[in-house]
């Protein structure tokens, strides 16, 4: 047998061990299910907002509080991670987003969503998702022997990346028979999701804890570690900035409607392109994880995110325009891998909770902050400076890293 063969057959298996793992196939069920749900609503959502009030600042809202709920319960939410049955704490909020999208669902058949109903409804589904996130983040690697870990991130952002592919598209398509009914499957969906995190409590076996008091210095625990780990600082840091500068999800509303001139359906495409480049990234990454140069590897992602963001900024073809995003979520894969699989093996099993709140925070400030920092330059500078404004700024962000954090610049593995 060849080298070439041998290798490919000792990755087989695996990938075999891997999801012959059933915690760990739990978990994966979990996460498809919260993401095609928590997609579908983001779609209705945003064009709900925007044909209510054909207004990129509304858009910027809806992202601002999304976040809001994220920047003041992360922490404690991290913290609670580390000190109740992580499961446990996902179940809770699986079935309080279902309520939520039910809610939603009875409110569009019987009055109609308001502007504001649509603001508090994105407050509250921020508030769950800041407590469900670090739990399920550090629940990964209580589901996976440690030399699989980063075969498992791969696999779970390939399966977070189809369903960030089916819940727009599917959302989009579904908005034509009505608001209402997107809401409803999304509720059908948390319950599915709900009964496979009942399953996963069942399976998943998490070393015991000890409640601890929730002190300022518990809860900040996780930012000075991450302060003190300058490795996972940059990472993290990185990932916050070029999305938060460079995301123009926000303002796909505008492009679908008045740029290239669709609808509900091309926003939904709009939305899923991204995840149809980062899936096909994290295919390759499963079988072929970053082995060499991951510092390098990272920065260059970031600088292609940047360029394609461009590219897409000023695009008025539509394929031109999917491909430039099909591109963007290919490099951002490749960002997410390193940066998740460096911070769960530098962080301890009793820290990962509070460091995944803190990776969280990055995230949701660089998602929902950067919807609304999308759409706020966009009322004042119209959509496409701000897209490209925001794709330029991406690259000088990758260059000025490199130059500020050598040691993320110089890191060859992902091993300490």
């Amino acid at each position: 047998m060849s080298t070439d063969s041998s290798v490919a057959f000792a990755s087989a298996r695996a990938d075999v061990r891997l999801f012959a793992c059933a915690p760990f196939r739990c978990l994966l069920a979990v996460r498809v299910a919260w993401t095609v749900s928590i997609q579908m609503l983001f779609v209705a959502i945003g064009w709900q907002m925007y044909a209510l009030t054909h207004d990129a600042w509304a858009l910027a809202l809806v992202g601002l509080y999304q976040f809001v709920p994220v920047l003041l319960l992360t922490l404690p939410a991290g913290h609670a991670a580390d000190c109740w049955p992580r499961a446990r704490i996902v179940l809770v909020c699986l079935l309080v987003q279902g309520l939520i999208a039910a809610a939603m669902t009875w409110a569009t058949y019987r009055h109609g969503l308001t502007r504001d109903g649509l603001l508090y409804a994105s407050l509250l589904l921020g508030a769950a998702r800041a407590f469900q996130m670090p739990a399920l983040q550090a629940l990964v690697p209580a589901t996976v022997p440690p030399a699989a870990l980063s075969r498992a991130m791969a696999a779970v952002s390939t399966g977070s990346q189809s369903s960030v592919i089916l819940g727009p598209a599917l959302g989009g398509l579904l908005v034509s028979l009505g608001i209402g009914v997107v809401y409803g499957i999304a509720a059908l969906l948390f319950l599915a999701g709900l009964v496979m995190a009942a399953r996963l409590r069942a399976h998943a076996s998490e070393p015991a804890r000890v409640k601890k008091g929730a002190s300022l210095g518990e809860l900040a625990g996780g930012l000075v570690f991450v302060w003190r780990k300058p490795v996972v600082l940059a990472a993290i840091s990185l990932d916050l900035f070029a999305v938060l500068f460079g995301g123009a999800v926000a303002l796909l509303p505008i492009y679908a409607d008045t740029i290239l001139h669709g609808g509900p359906a091309m926003l939904g495409w709009l939305r899923a392109a991204p995840a149809i480049g980062a899936f096909a990234m994290s295919l390759w990454l499963v079988r072929h994880p970053p082995r060499r140069r991951v510092g390098v590897t990272l920065l260059a992602a970031i600088g292609v995110f940047g360029l394609a963001t461009v590219v897409f900024g000023v695009s008025t073809n539509l394929v031109l325009s999917m491909l430039a995003l099909v591109v963007t979520g290919a490099a951002d894969m490749v960002s997410v891998v390193i940066r998740q699989t460096l911070v769960q093996l530098e962080t301890p099993d009793d820290m990962r909770g509070r460091v995944s709140a803190v990776n969280a925070i990055f995230v949701g400030a660089s998602n929902q902050l950067g919807e609304f920092e999308s759409g706020s330059l966009a009322s004042m500078i119209g959509p496409v400076g701000a897209v490209v404004l925001g794709g330029a700024l991406t690259c000088c962000v990758a260059l000025a890293w490199a130059w500020r954090f050598p040691q993320l610049r110089e890191r060859k593995t992902l091993d300490a």
